[in-house]
C-alpha cells in the first residue's frame, strides 16, 4: 500500500470511490509511513492514529472521502485534542471543540490523523518552537521547512499526506510552499470560515487553507471549506461557479506583471531572482503577454503598519491565551521573541492600531487599482533558499535578531495579506543544491480562479509531483 502514499489526495479518493482501496487501507498506509520518517522530520507533533482508524471504519461521503488528513497545530482547533499553538503557555491545553473550518474537514471525508508542528503562535517564517524543536526539510534536514505551516509542509513534501491543513497571517502557506516544493494558495480573505473563536485574527491578515502537491486538490479542498459561517464579520466575494471547474480550463492571454524588486530595499539572492525569471519566461512561452514593473506602494509604510498590527496582534494573543487558561502570562512561560513582541504591542494605542490598519487599508487601495492594468503579479516568495535552521534564533542580547531577520527574508508575501489578494507558491525552479524555490503569483481581490487556471496550466507545462525530496524515498 506504499505506493498510493506517492498519489495526491484526487487520487486517492477516486480510488476510495471505485472501491478499489478502502479508507482504512489509506489510512493505515499513511500512518505506517508517519512511524518510519517522521522521527526524522518532527513534522508531526500529535498523532491520533486511533481516533483515525475509528474514522476510516466509514468517514463521511464528501468528495475527499478517505485521504488522510493533518491540521496544523494553530487556530483550527479539534474536539478533545491537545491545542498548543507551539508554546509552554498552551502545553496541556485540550481544545473543547472543532473549529469550523475542521467540521468542514471532516465533512469533506477526511481522516485526520494528526497534528502538525507551528512555531509559537505562527509567529516566525520556520518552524523552530521550544516546545517541540524544529520541523526539518525532506530536501535537506539542516535546513528550515519554513513557516508557519512547516510541519504541514514537511508532511505533504515527504508524502505522509497527500495534503494538510494551513494558514497564513504574512506567507504561512506560501513560504513553507516554497521552502518544500509543494504548491500553496493563499485564498482571498474571509474565503474559508475563521470562527467559532475569532471573526477575524489581526483585521483580516490571517486566511485558512491547506499545502498541497497538486493544483487540482488544492482547488477541491477550497470547493469544500469556502463560505462564511454563521455570525462572519464579512466574508469573500462569491465565486461564479467551483474552484475545481477552473482546473483544465483556458485561462487565457493574462497581462502579468513581475518584479525582483522588494518595496522594503530588501537583498533578494540570486536563486529566487532566477526562479522569478525563469517562470516569467515559462509564462510568455505559454502565450502570456509579460511586462518587469514596479509595486506601487511604500516599503516602509508596509513594514510601519504590518509591524505595528503585527505586534499589538501577539499581545493580544498572549493575553488572550492566559485568559482562557487562568494562567499567568511572562517571560518565562513564552519565547524570548514573542515577549518582546508582546511587549511592543502593548506599548501602542489602540489609536495607533486604528491608524495602522488605516495605512494597510490605502494600500490595499492602490494595489486595486493597480491591478486594473494586471491580471497577475508575478514575484518572489522569499529572499533566499530554504535557509539553515537556527538562522531566526533570538540572539541572548537581542530578541527581536529573528523578527528583524525575517522580514528581509519575506518582504513581498506579507502584502497580500495586507490587501487581502489571493496569492500562490508554485514549485517551478529548484537550485544547484537540488532545494525548491516557489514563485510567488498576486491575483485581484476574489480571483482566485484565474491562479487555479494559470496554476494548473503551469503545471501541466512543468510537471512537479515525481520530485521527490531525499527523504520521502
Amino acid at each position: 500500500m506504499d505506493d498510493v502514499t506517492s498519489l495526491d489526495a484526487t487520487a486517492q479518493a477516486e480510488l476510495v470511490r471505485r472501491r478499489e482501496v478502502k479508507p482504512l487501507e489509506l489510512v493505515d498506509a499513511a500512518i505506517a509511513r508517519i512511524e518510519r520518517l517522521n522521527p526524522k522530520l518532527n513534522a508531526i507533533v500529535t498523532p491520533l492514529f486511533e481516533e483515525a482508524r475509528a474514522i476510516a471504519a466509514d468517514p463521511p461521503d464528501g468528495p475527499l472521502r478517505g485521504v488522510p488528513f493533518l491540521v496544523k497545530d494553530l487556530q483550527a482547533t479539534c474536539a478533545g485534542v491537545r491545542h498548543t499553538a507551539g508554546s509552554r503557555l498552551l502545553a496541556d491545553f485540550v481544545a473543547p471543540l472543532d473549529a469550523e473550518l475542521v467540521t468542514r474537514f471532516r465533512a469533506a471525508g477526511l481522516v485526520i490523523v494528526g497534528i502538525t508542528n507551528t512555531p509559537e503562535f505562527g509567529i516566525l517564517p520556520t518552524t523552530e518552537s521550544q516546545l517541540f524543536g524544529p520541523a526539518r526539510n525532506p530536501w535537506d534536514p539542516t535546513r528550515s521547512t519554513g513557516g508557519s505551516s512547516g510541519g504541514s509542509a514537511a508532511a505533504v513534501a515527504a508524502r505522509l499526506v497527500p495534503l494538510a491543513h494551513a494558514n497564513d497571517g504574512g506567507g504561512s502557506i506560501r513560504i513553507p510552499a516554497s521552502c518544500c516544493g509543494l504548491f500553496g494558495m493563499k485564498p482571498t480573505r474571509a474565503r474559508n470560515p475563521m470562527g467559532p473563536f475569532v471573526g477575524d485574527v489581526m483585521s483580516g491578515l490571517v486566511v485558512e487553507h491547506a499545502l498541497t502537491r497538486s493544483v487540482r486538490d488544492s482547488a477541491t479542498l477550497l470547493d469544500a471549506t469556502a463560505g462564511a459561517d454563521e455570525g462572519a464579520p464579512y466574508w469573500a466575494p462569491p465565486t461564479a461557479r467551483p474552484f475545481r471547474d477552473e482546473i483544465g480550463a483556458p485561462p487565457g492571454r493574462l497581462r502579468i506583471g513581475f518584479t525582483t524588486t522588494a518595496p522594503t530595499g530588501a537583498a533578494i539572492g540570486p536563486d529566487c531572482v532566477a526562479a522569478v525569471r525563469d517562470a516569467a519566461t515559462l509564462c510568455a512561452s505559454l502565450g502570456h503577454h509579460v511586462d518587469e514593473i514596479s509595486l506601487p506602494i511604500s516599503g516602509e509604510m508596509v513594514t510601519e503598519c504590518f509591524v505595528t498590527v503585527w505586534t499589538t496582534g501577539v499581545a493580544w494573543t498572549v493575553d488572550s491565551v492566559a485568559r482562557m487558561t487562568g494562567r499567568i502570562a511572562t517571560a518565562e512561560t513564552v519565547e524570548p521573541l514573542t515577549w518582546a513582541l508582546a511587549e511592543a504591542g502593548r506599548h501602542r494605542s489602540g489609536a495607533d492600531y486604528l491608524a495602522a490598519v488605516q495605512g494597510l487599508q490605502l494600500i490595499t487601495r492602490a494595489m486595486a487599482v493597480f491591478m486594473r492594468d494586471w491580471d497577475v503579479i508575478l514575484t518572489p516568495v522569499v529572499a533566499e533558499p530554504p535557509p539553515p535552521l537556527g538562522t531566526f534564533d533570538a540572539a541572548p542580547d537581542n530578541p527581536l535578531a529573528g523578527f528583524m531577520r525575517a522580514a528581509e527574508y519575506v518582504p513581498f508575501t506579507p502584502i497580500a495579506n495586507a490587501t487581502g489578494q489571493p496569492a500562490m507558491s508554485v514549485p517551478l525552479y529548484w537550485t544547484e543544491a537540488g532545494l525548491p524555490v516557489g514563485a510567488h503569483f498576486v491575483g485581484r481581490f476574489g480571483d482566485e480562479a484565474t491562479l487555479f487556471r494559470l496554476a494548473a496550466q503551469l503545471e501541466s507545462a512543468r510537471p512537479w509531483a515525481e520530485r521527490r525530496p531525499p527523504l520521502a524515498a
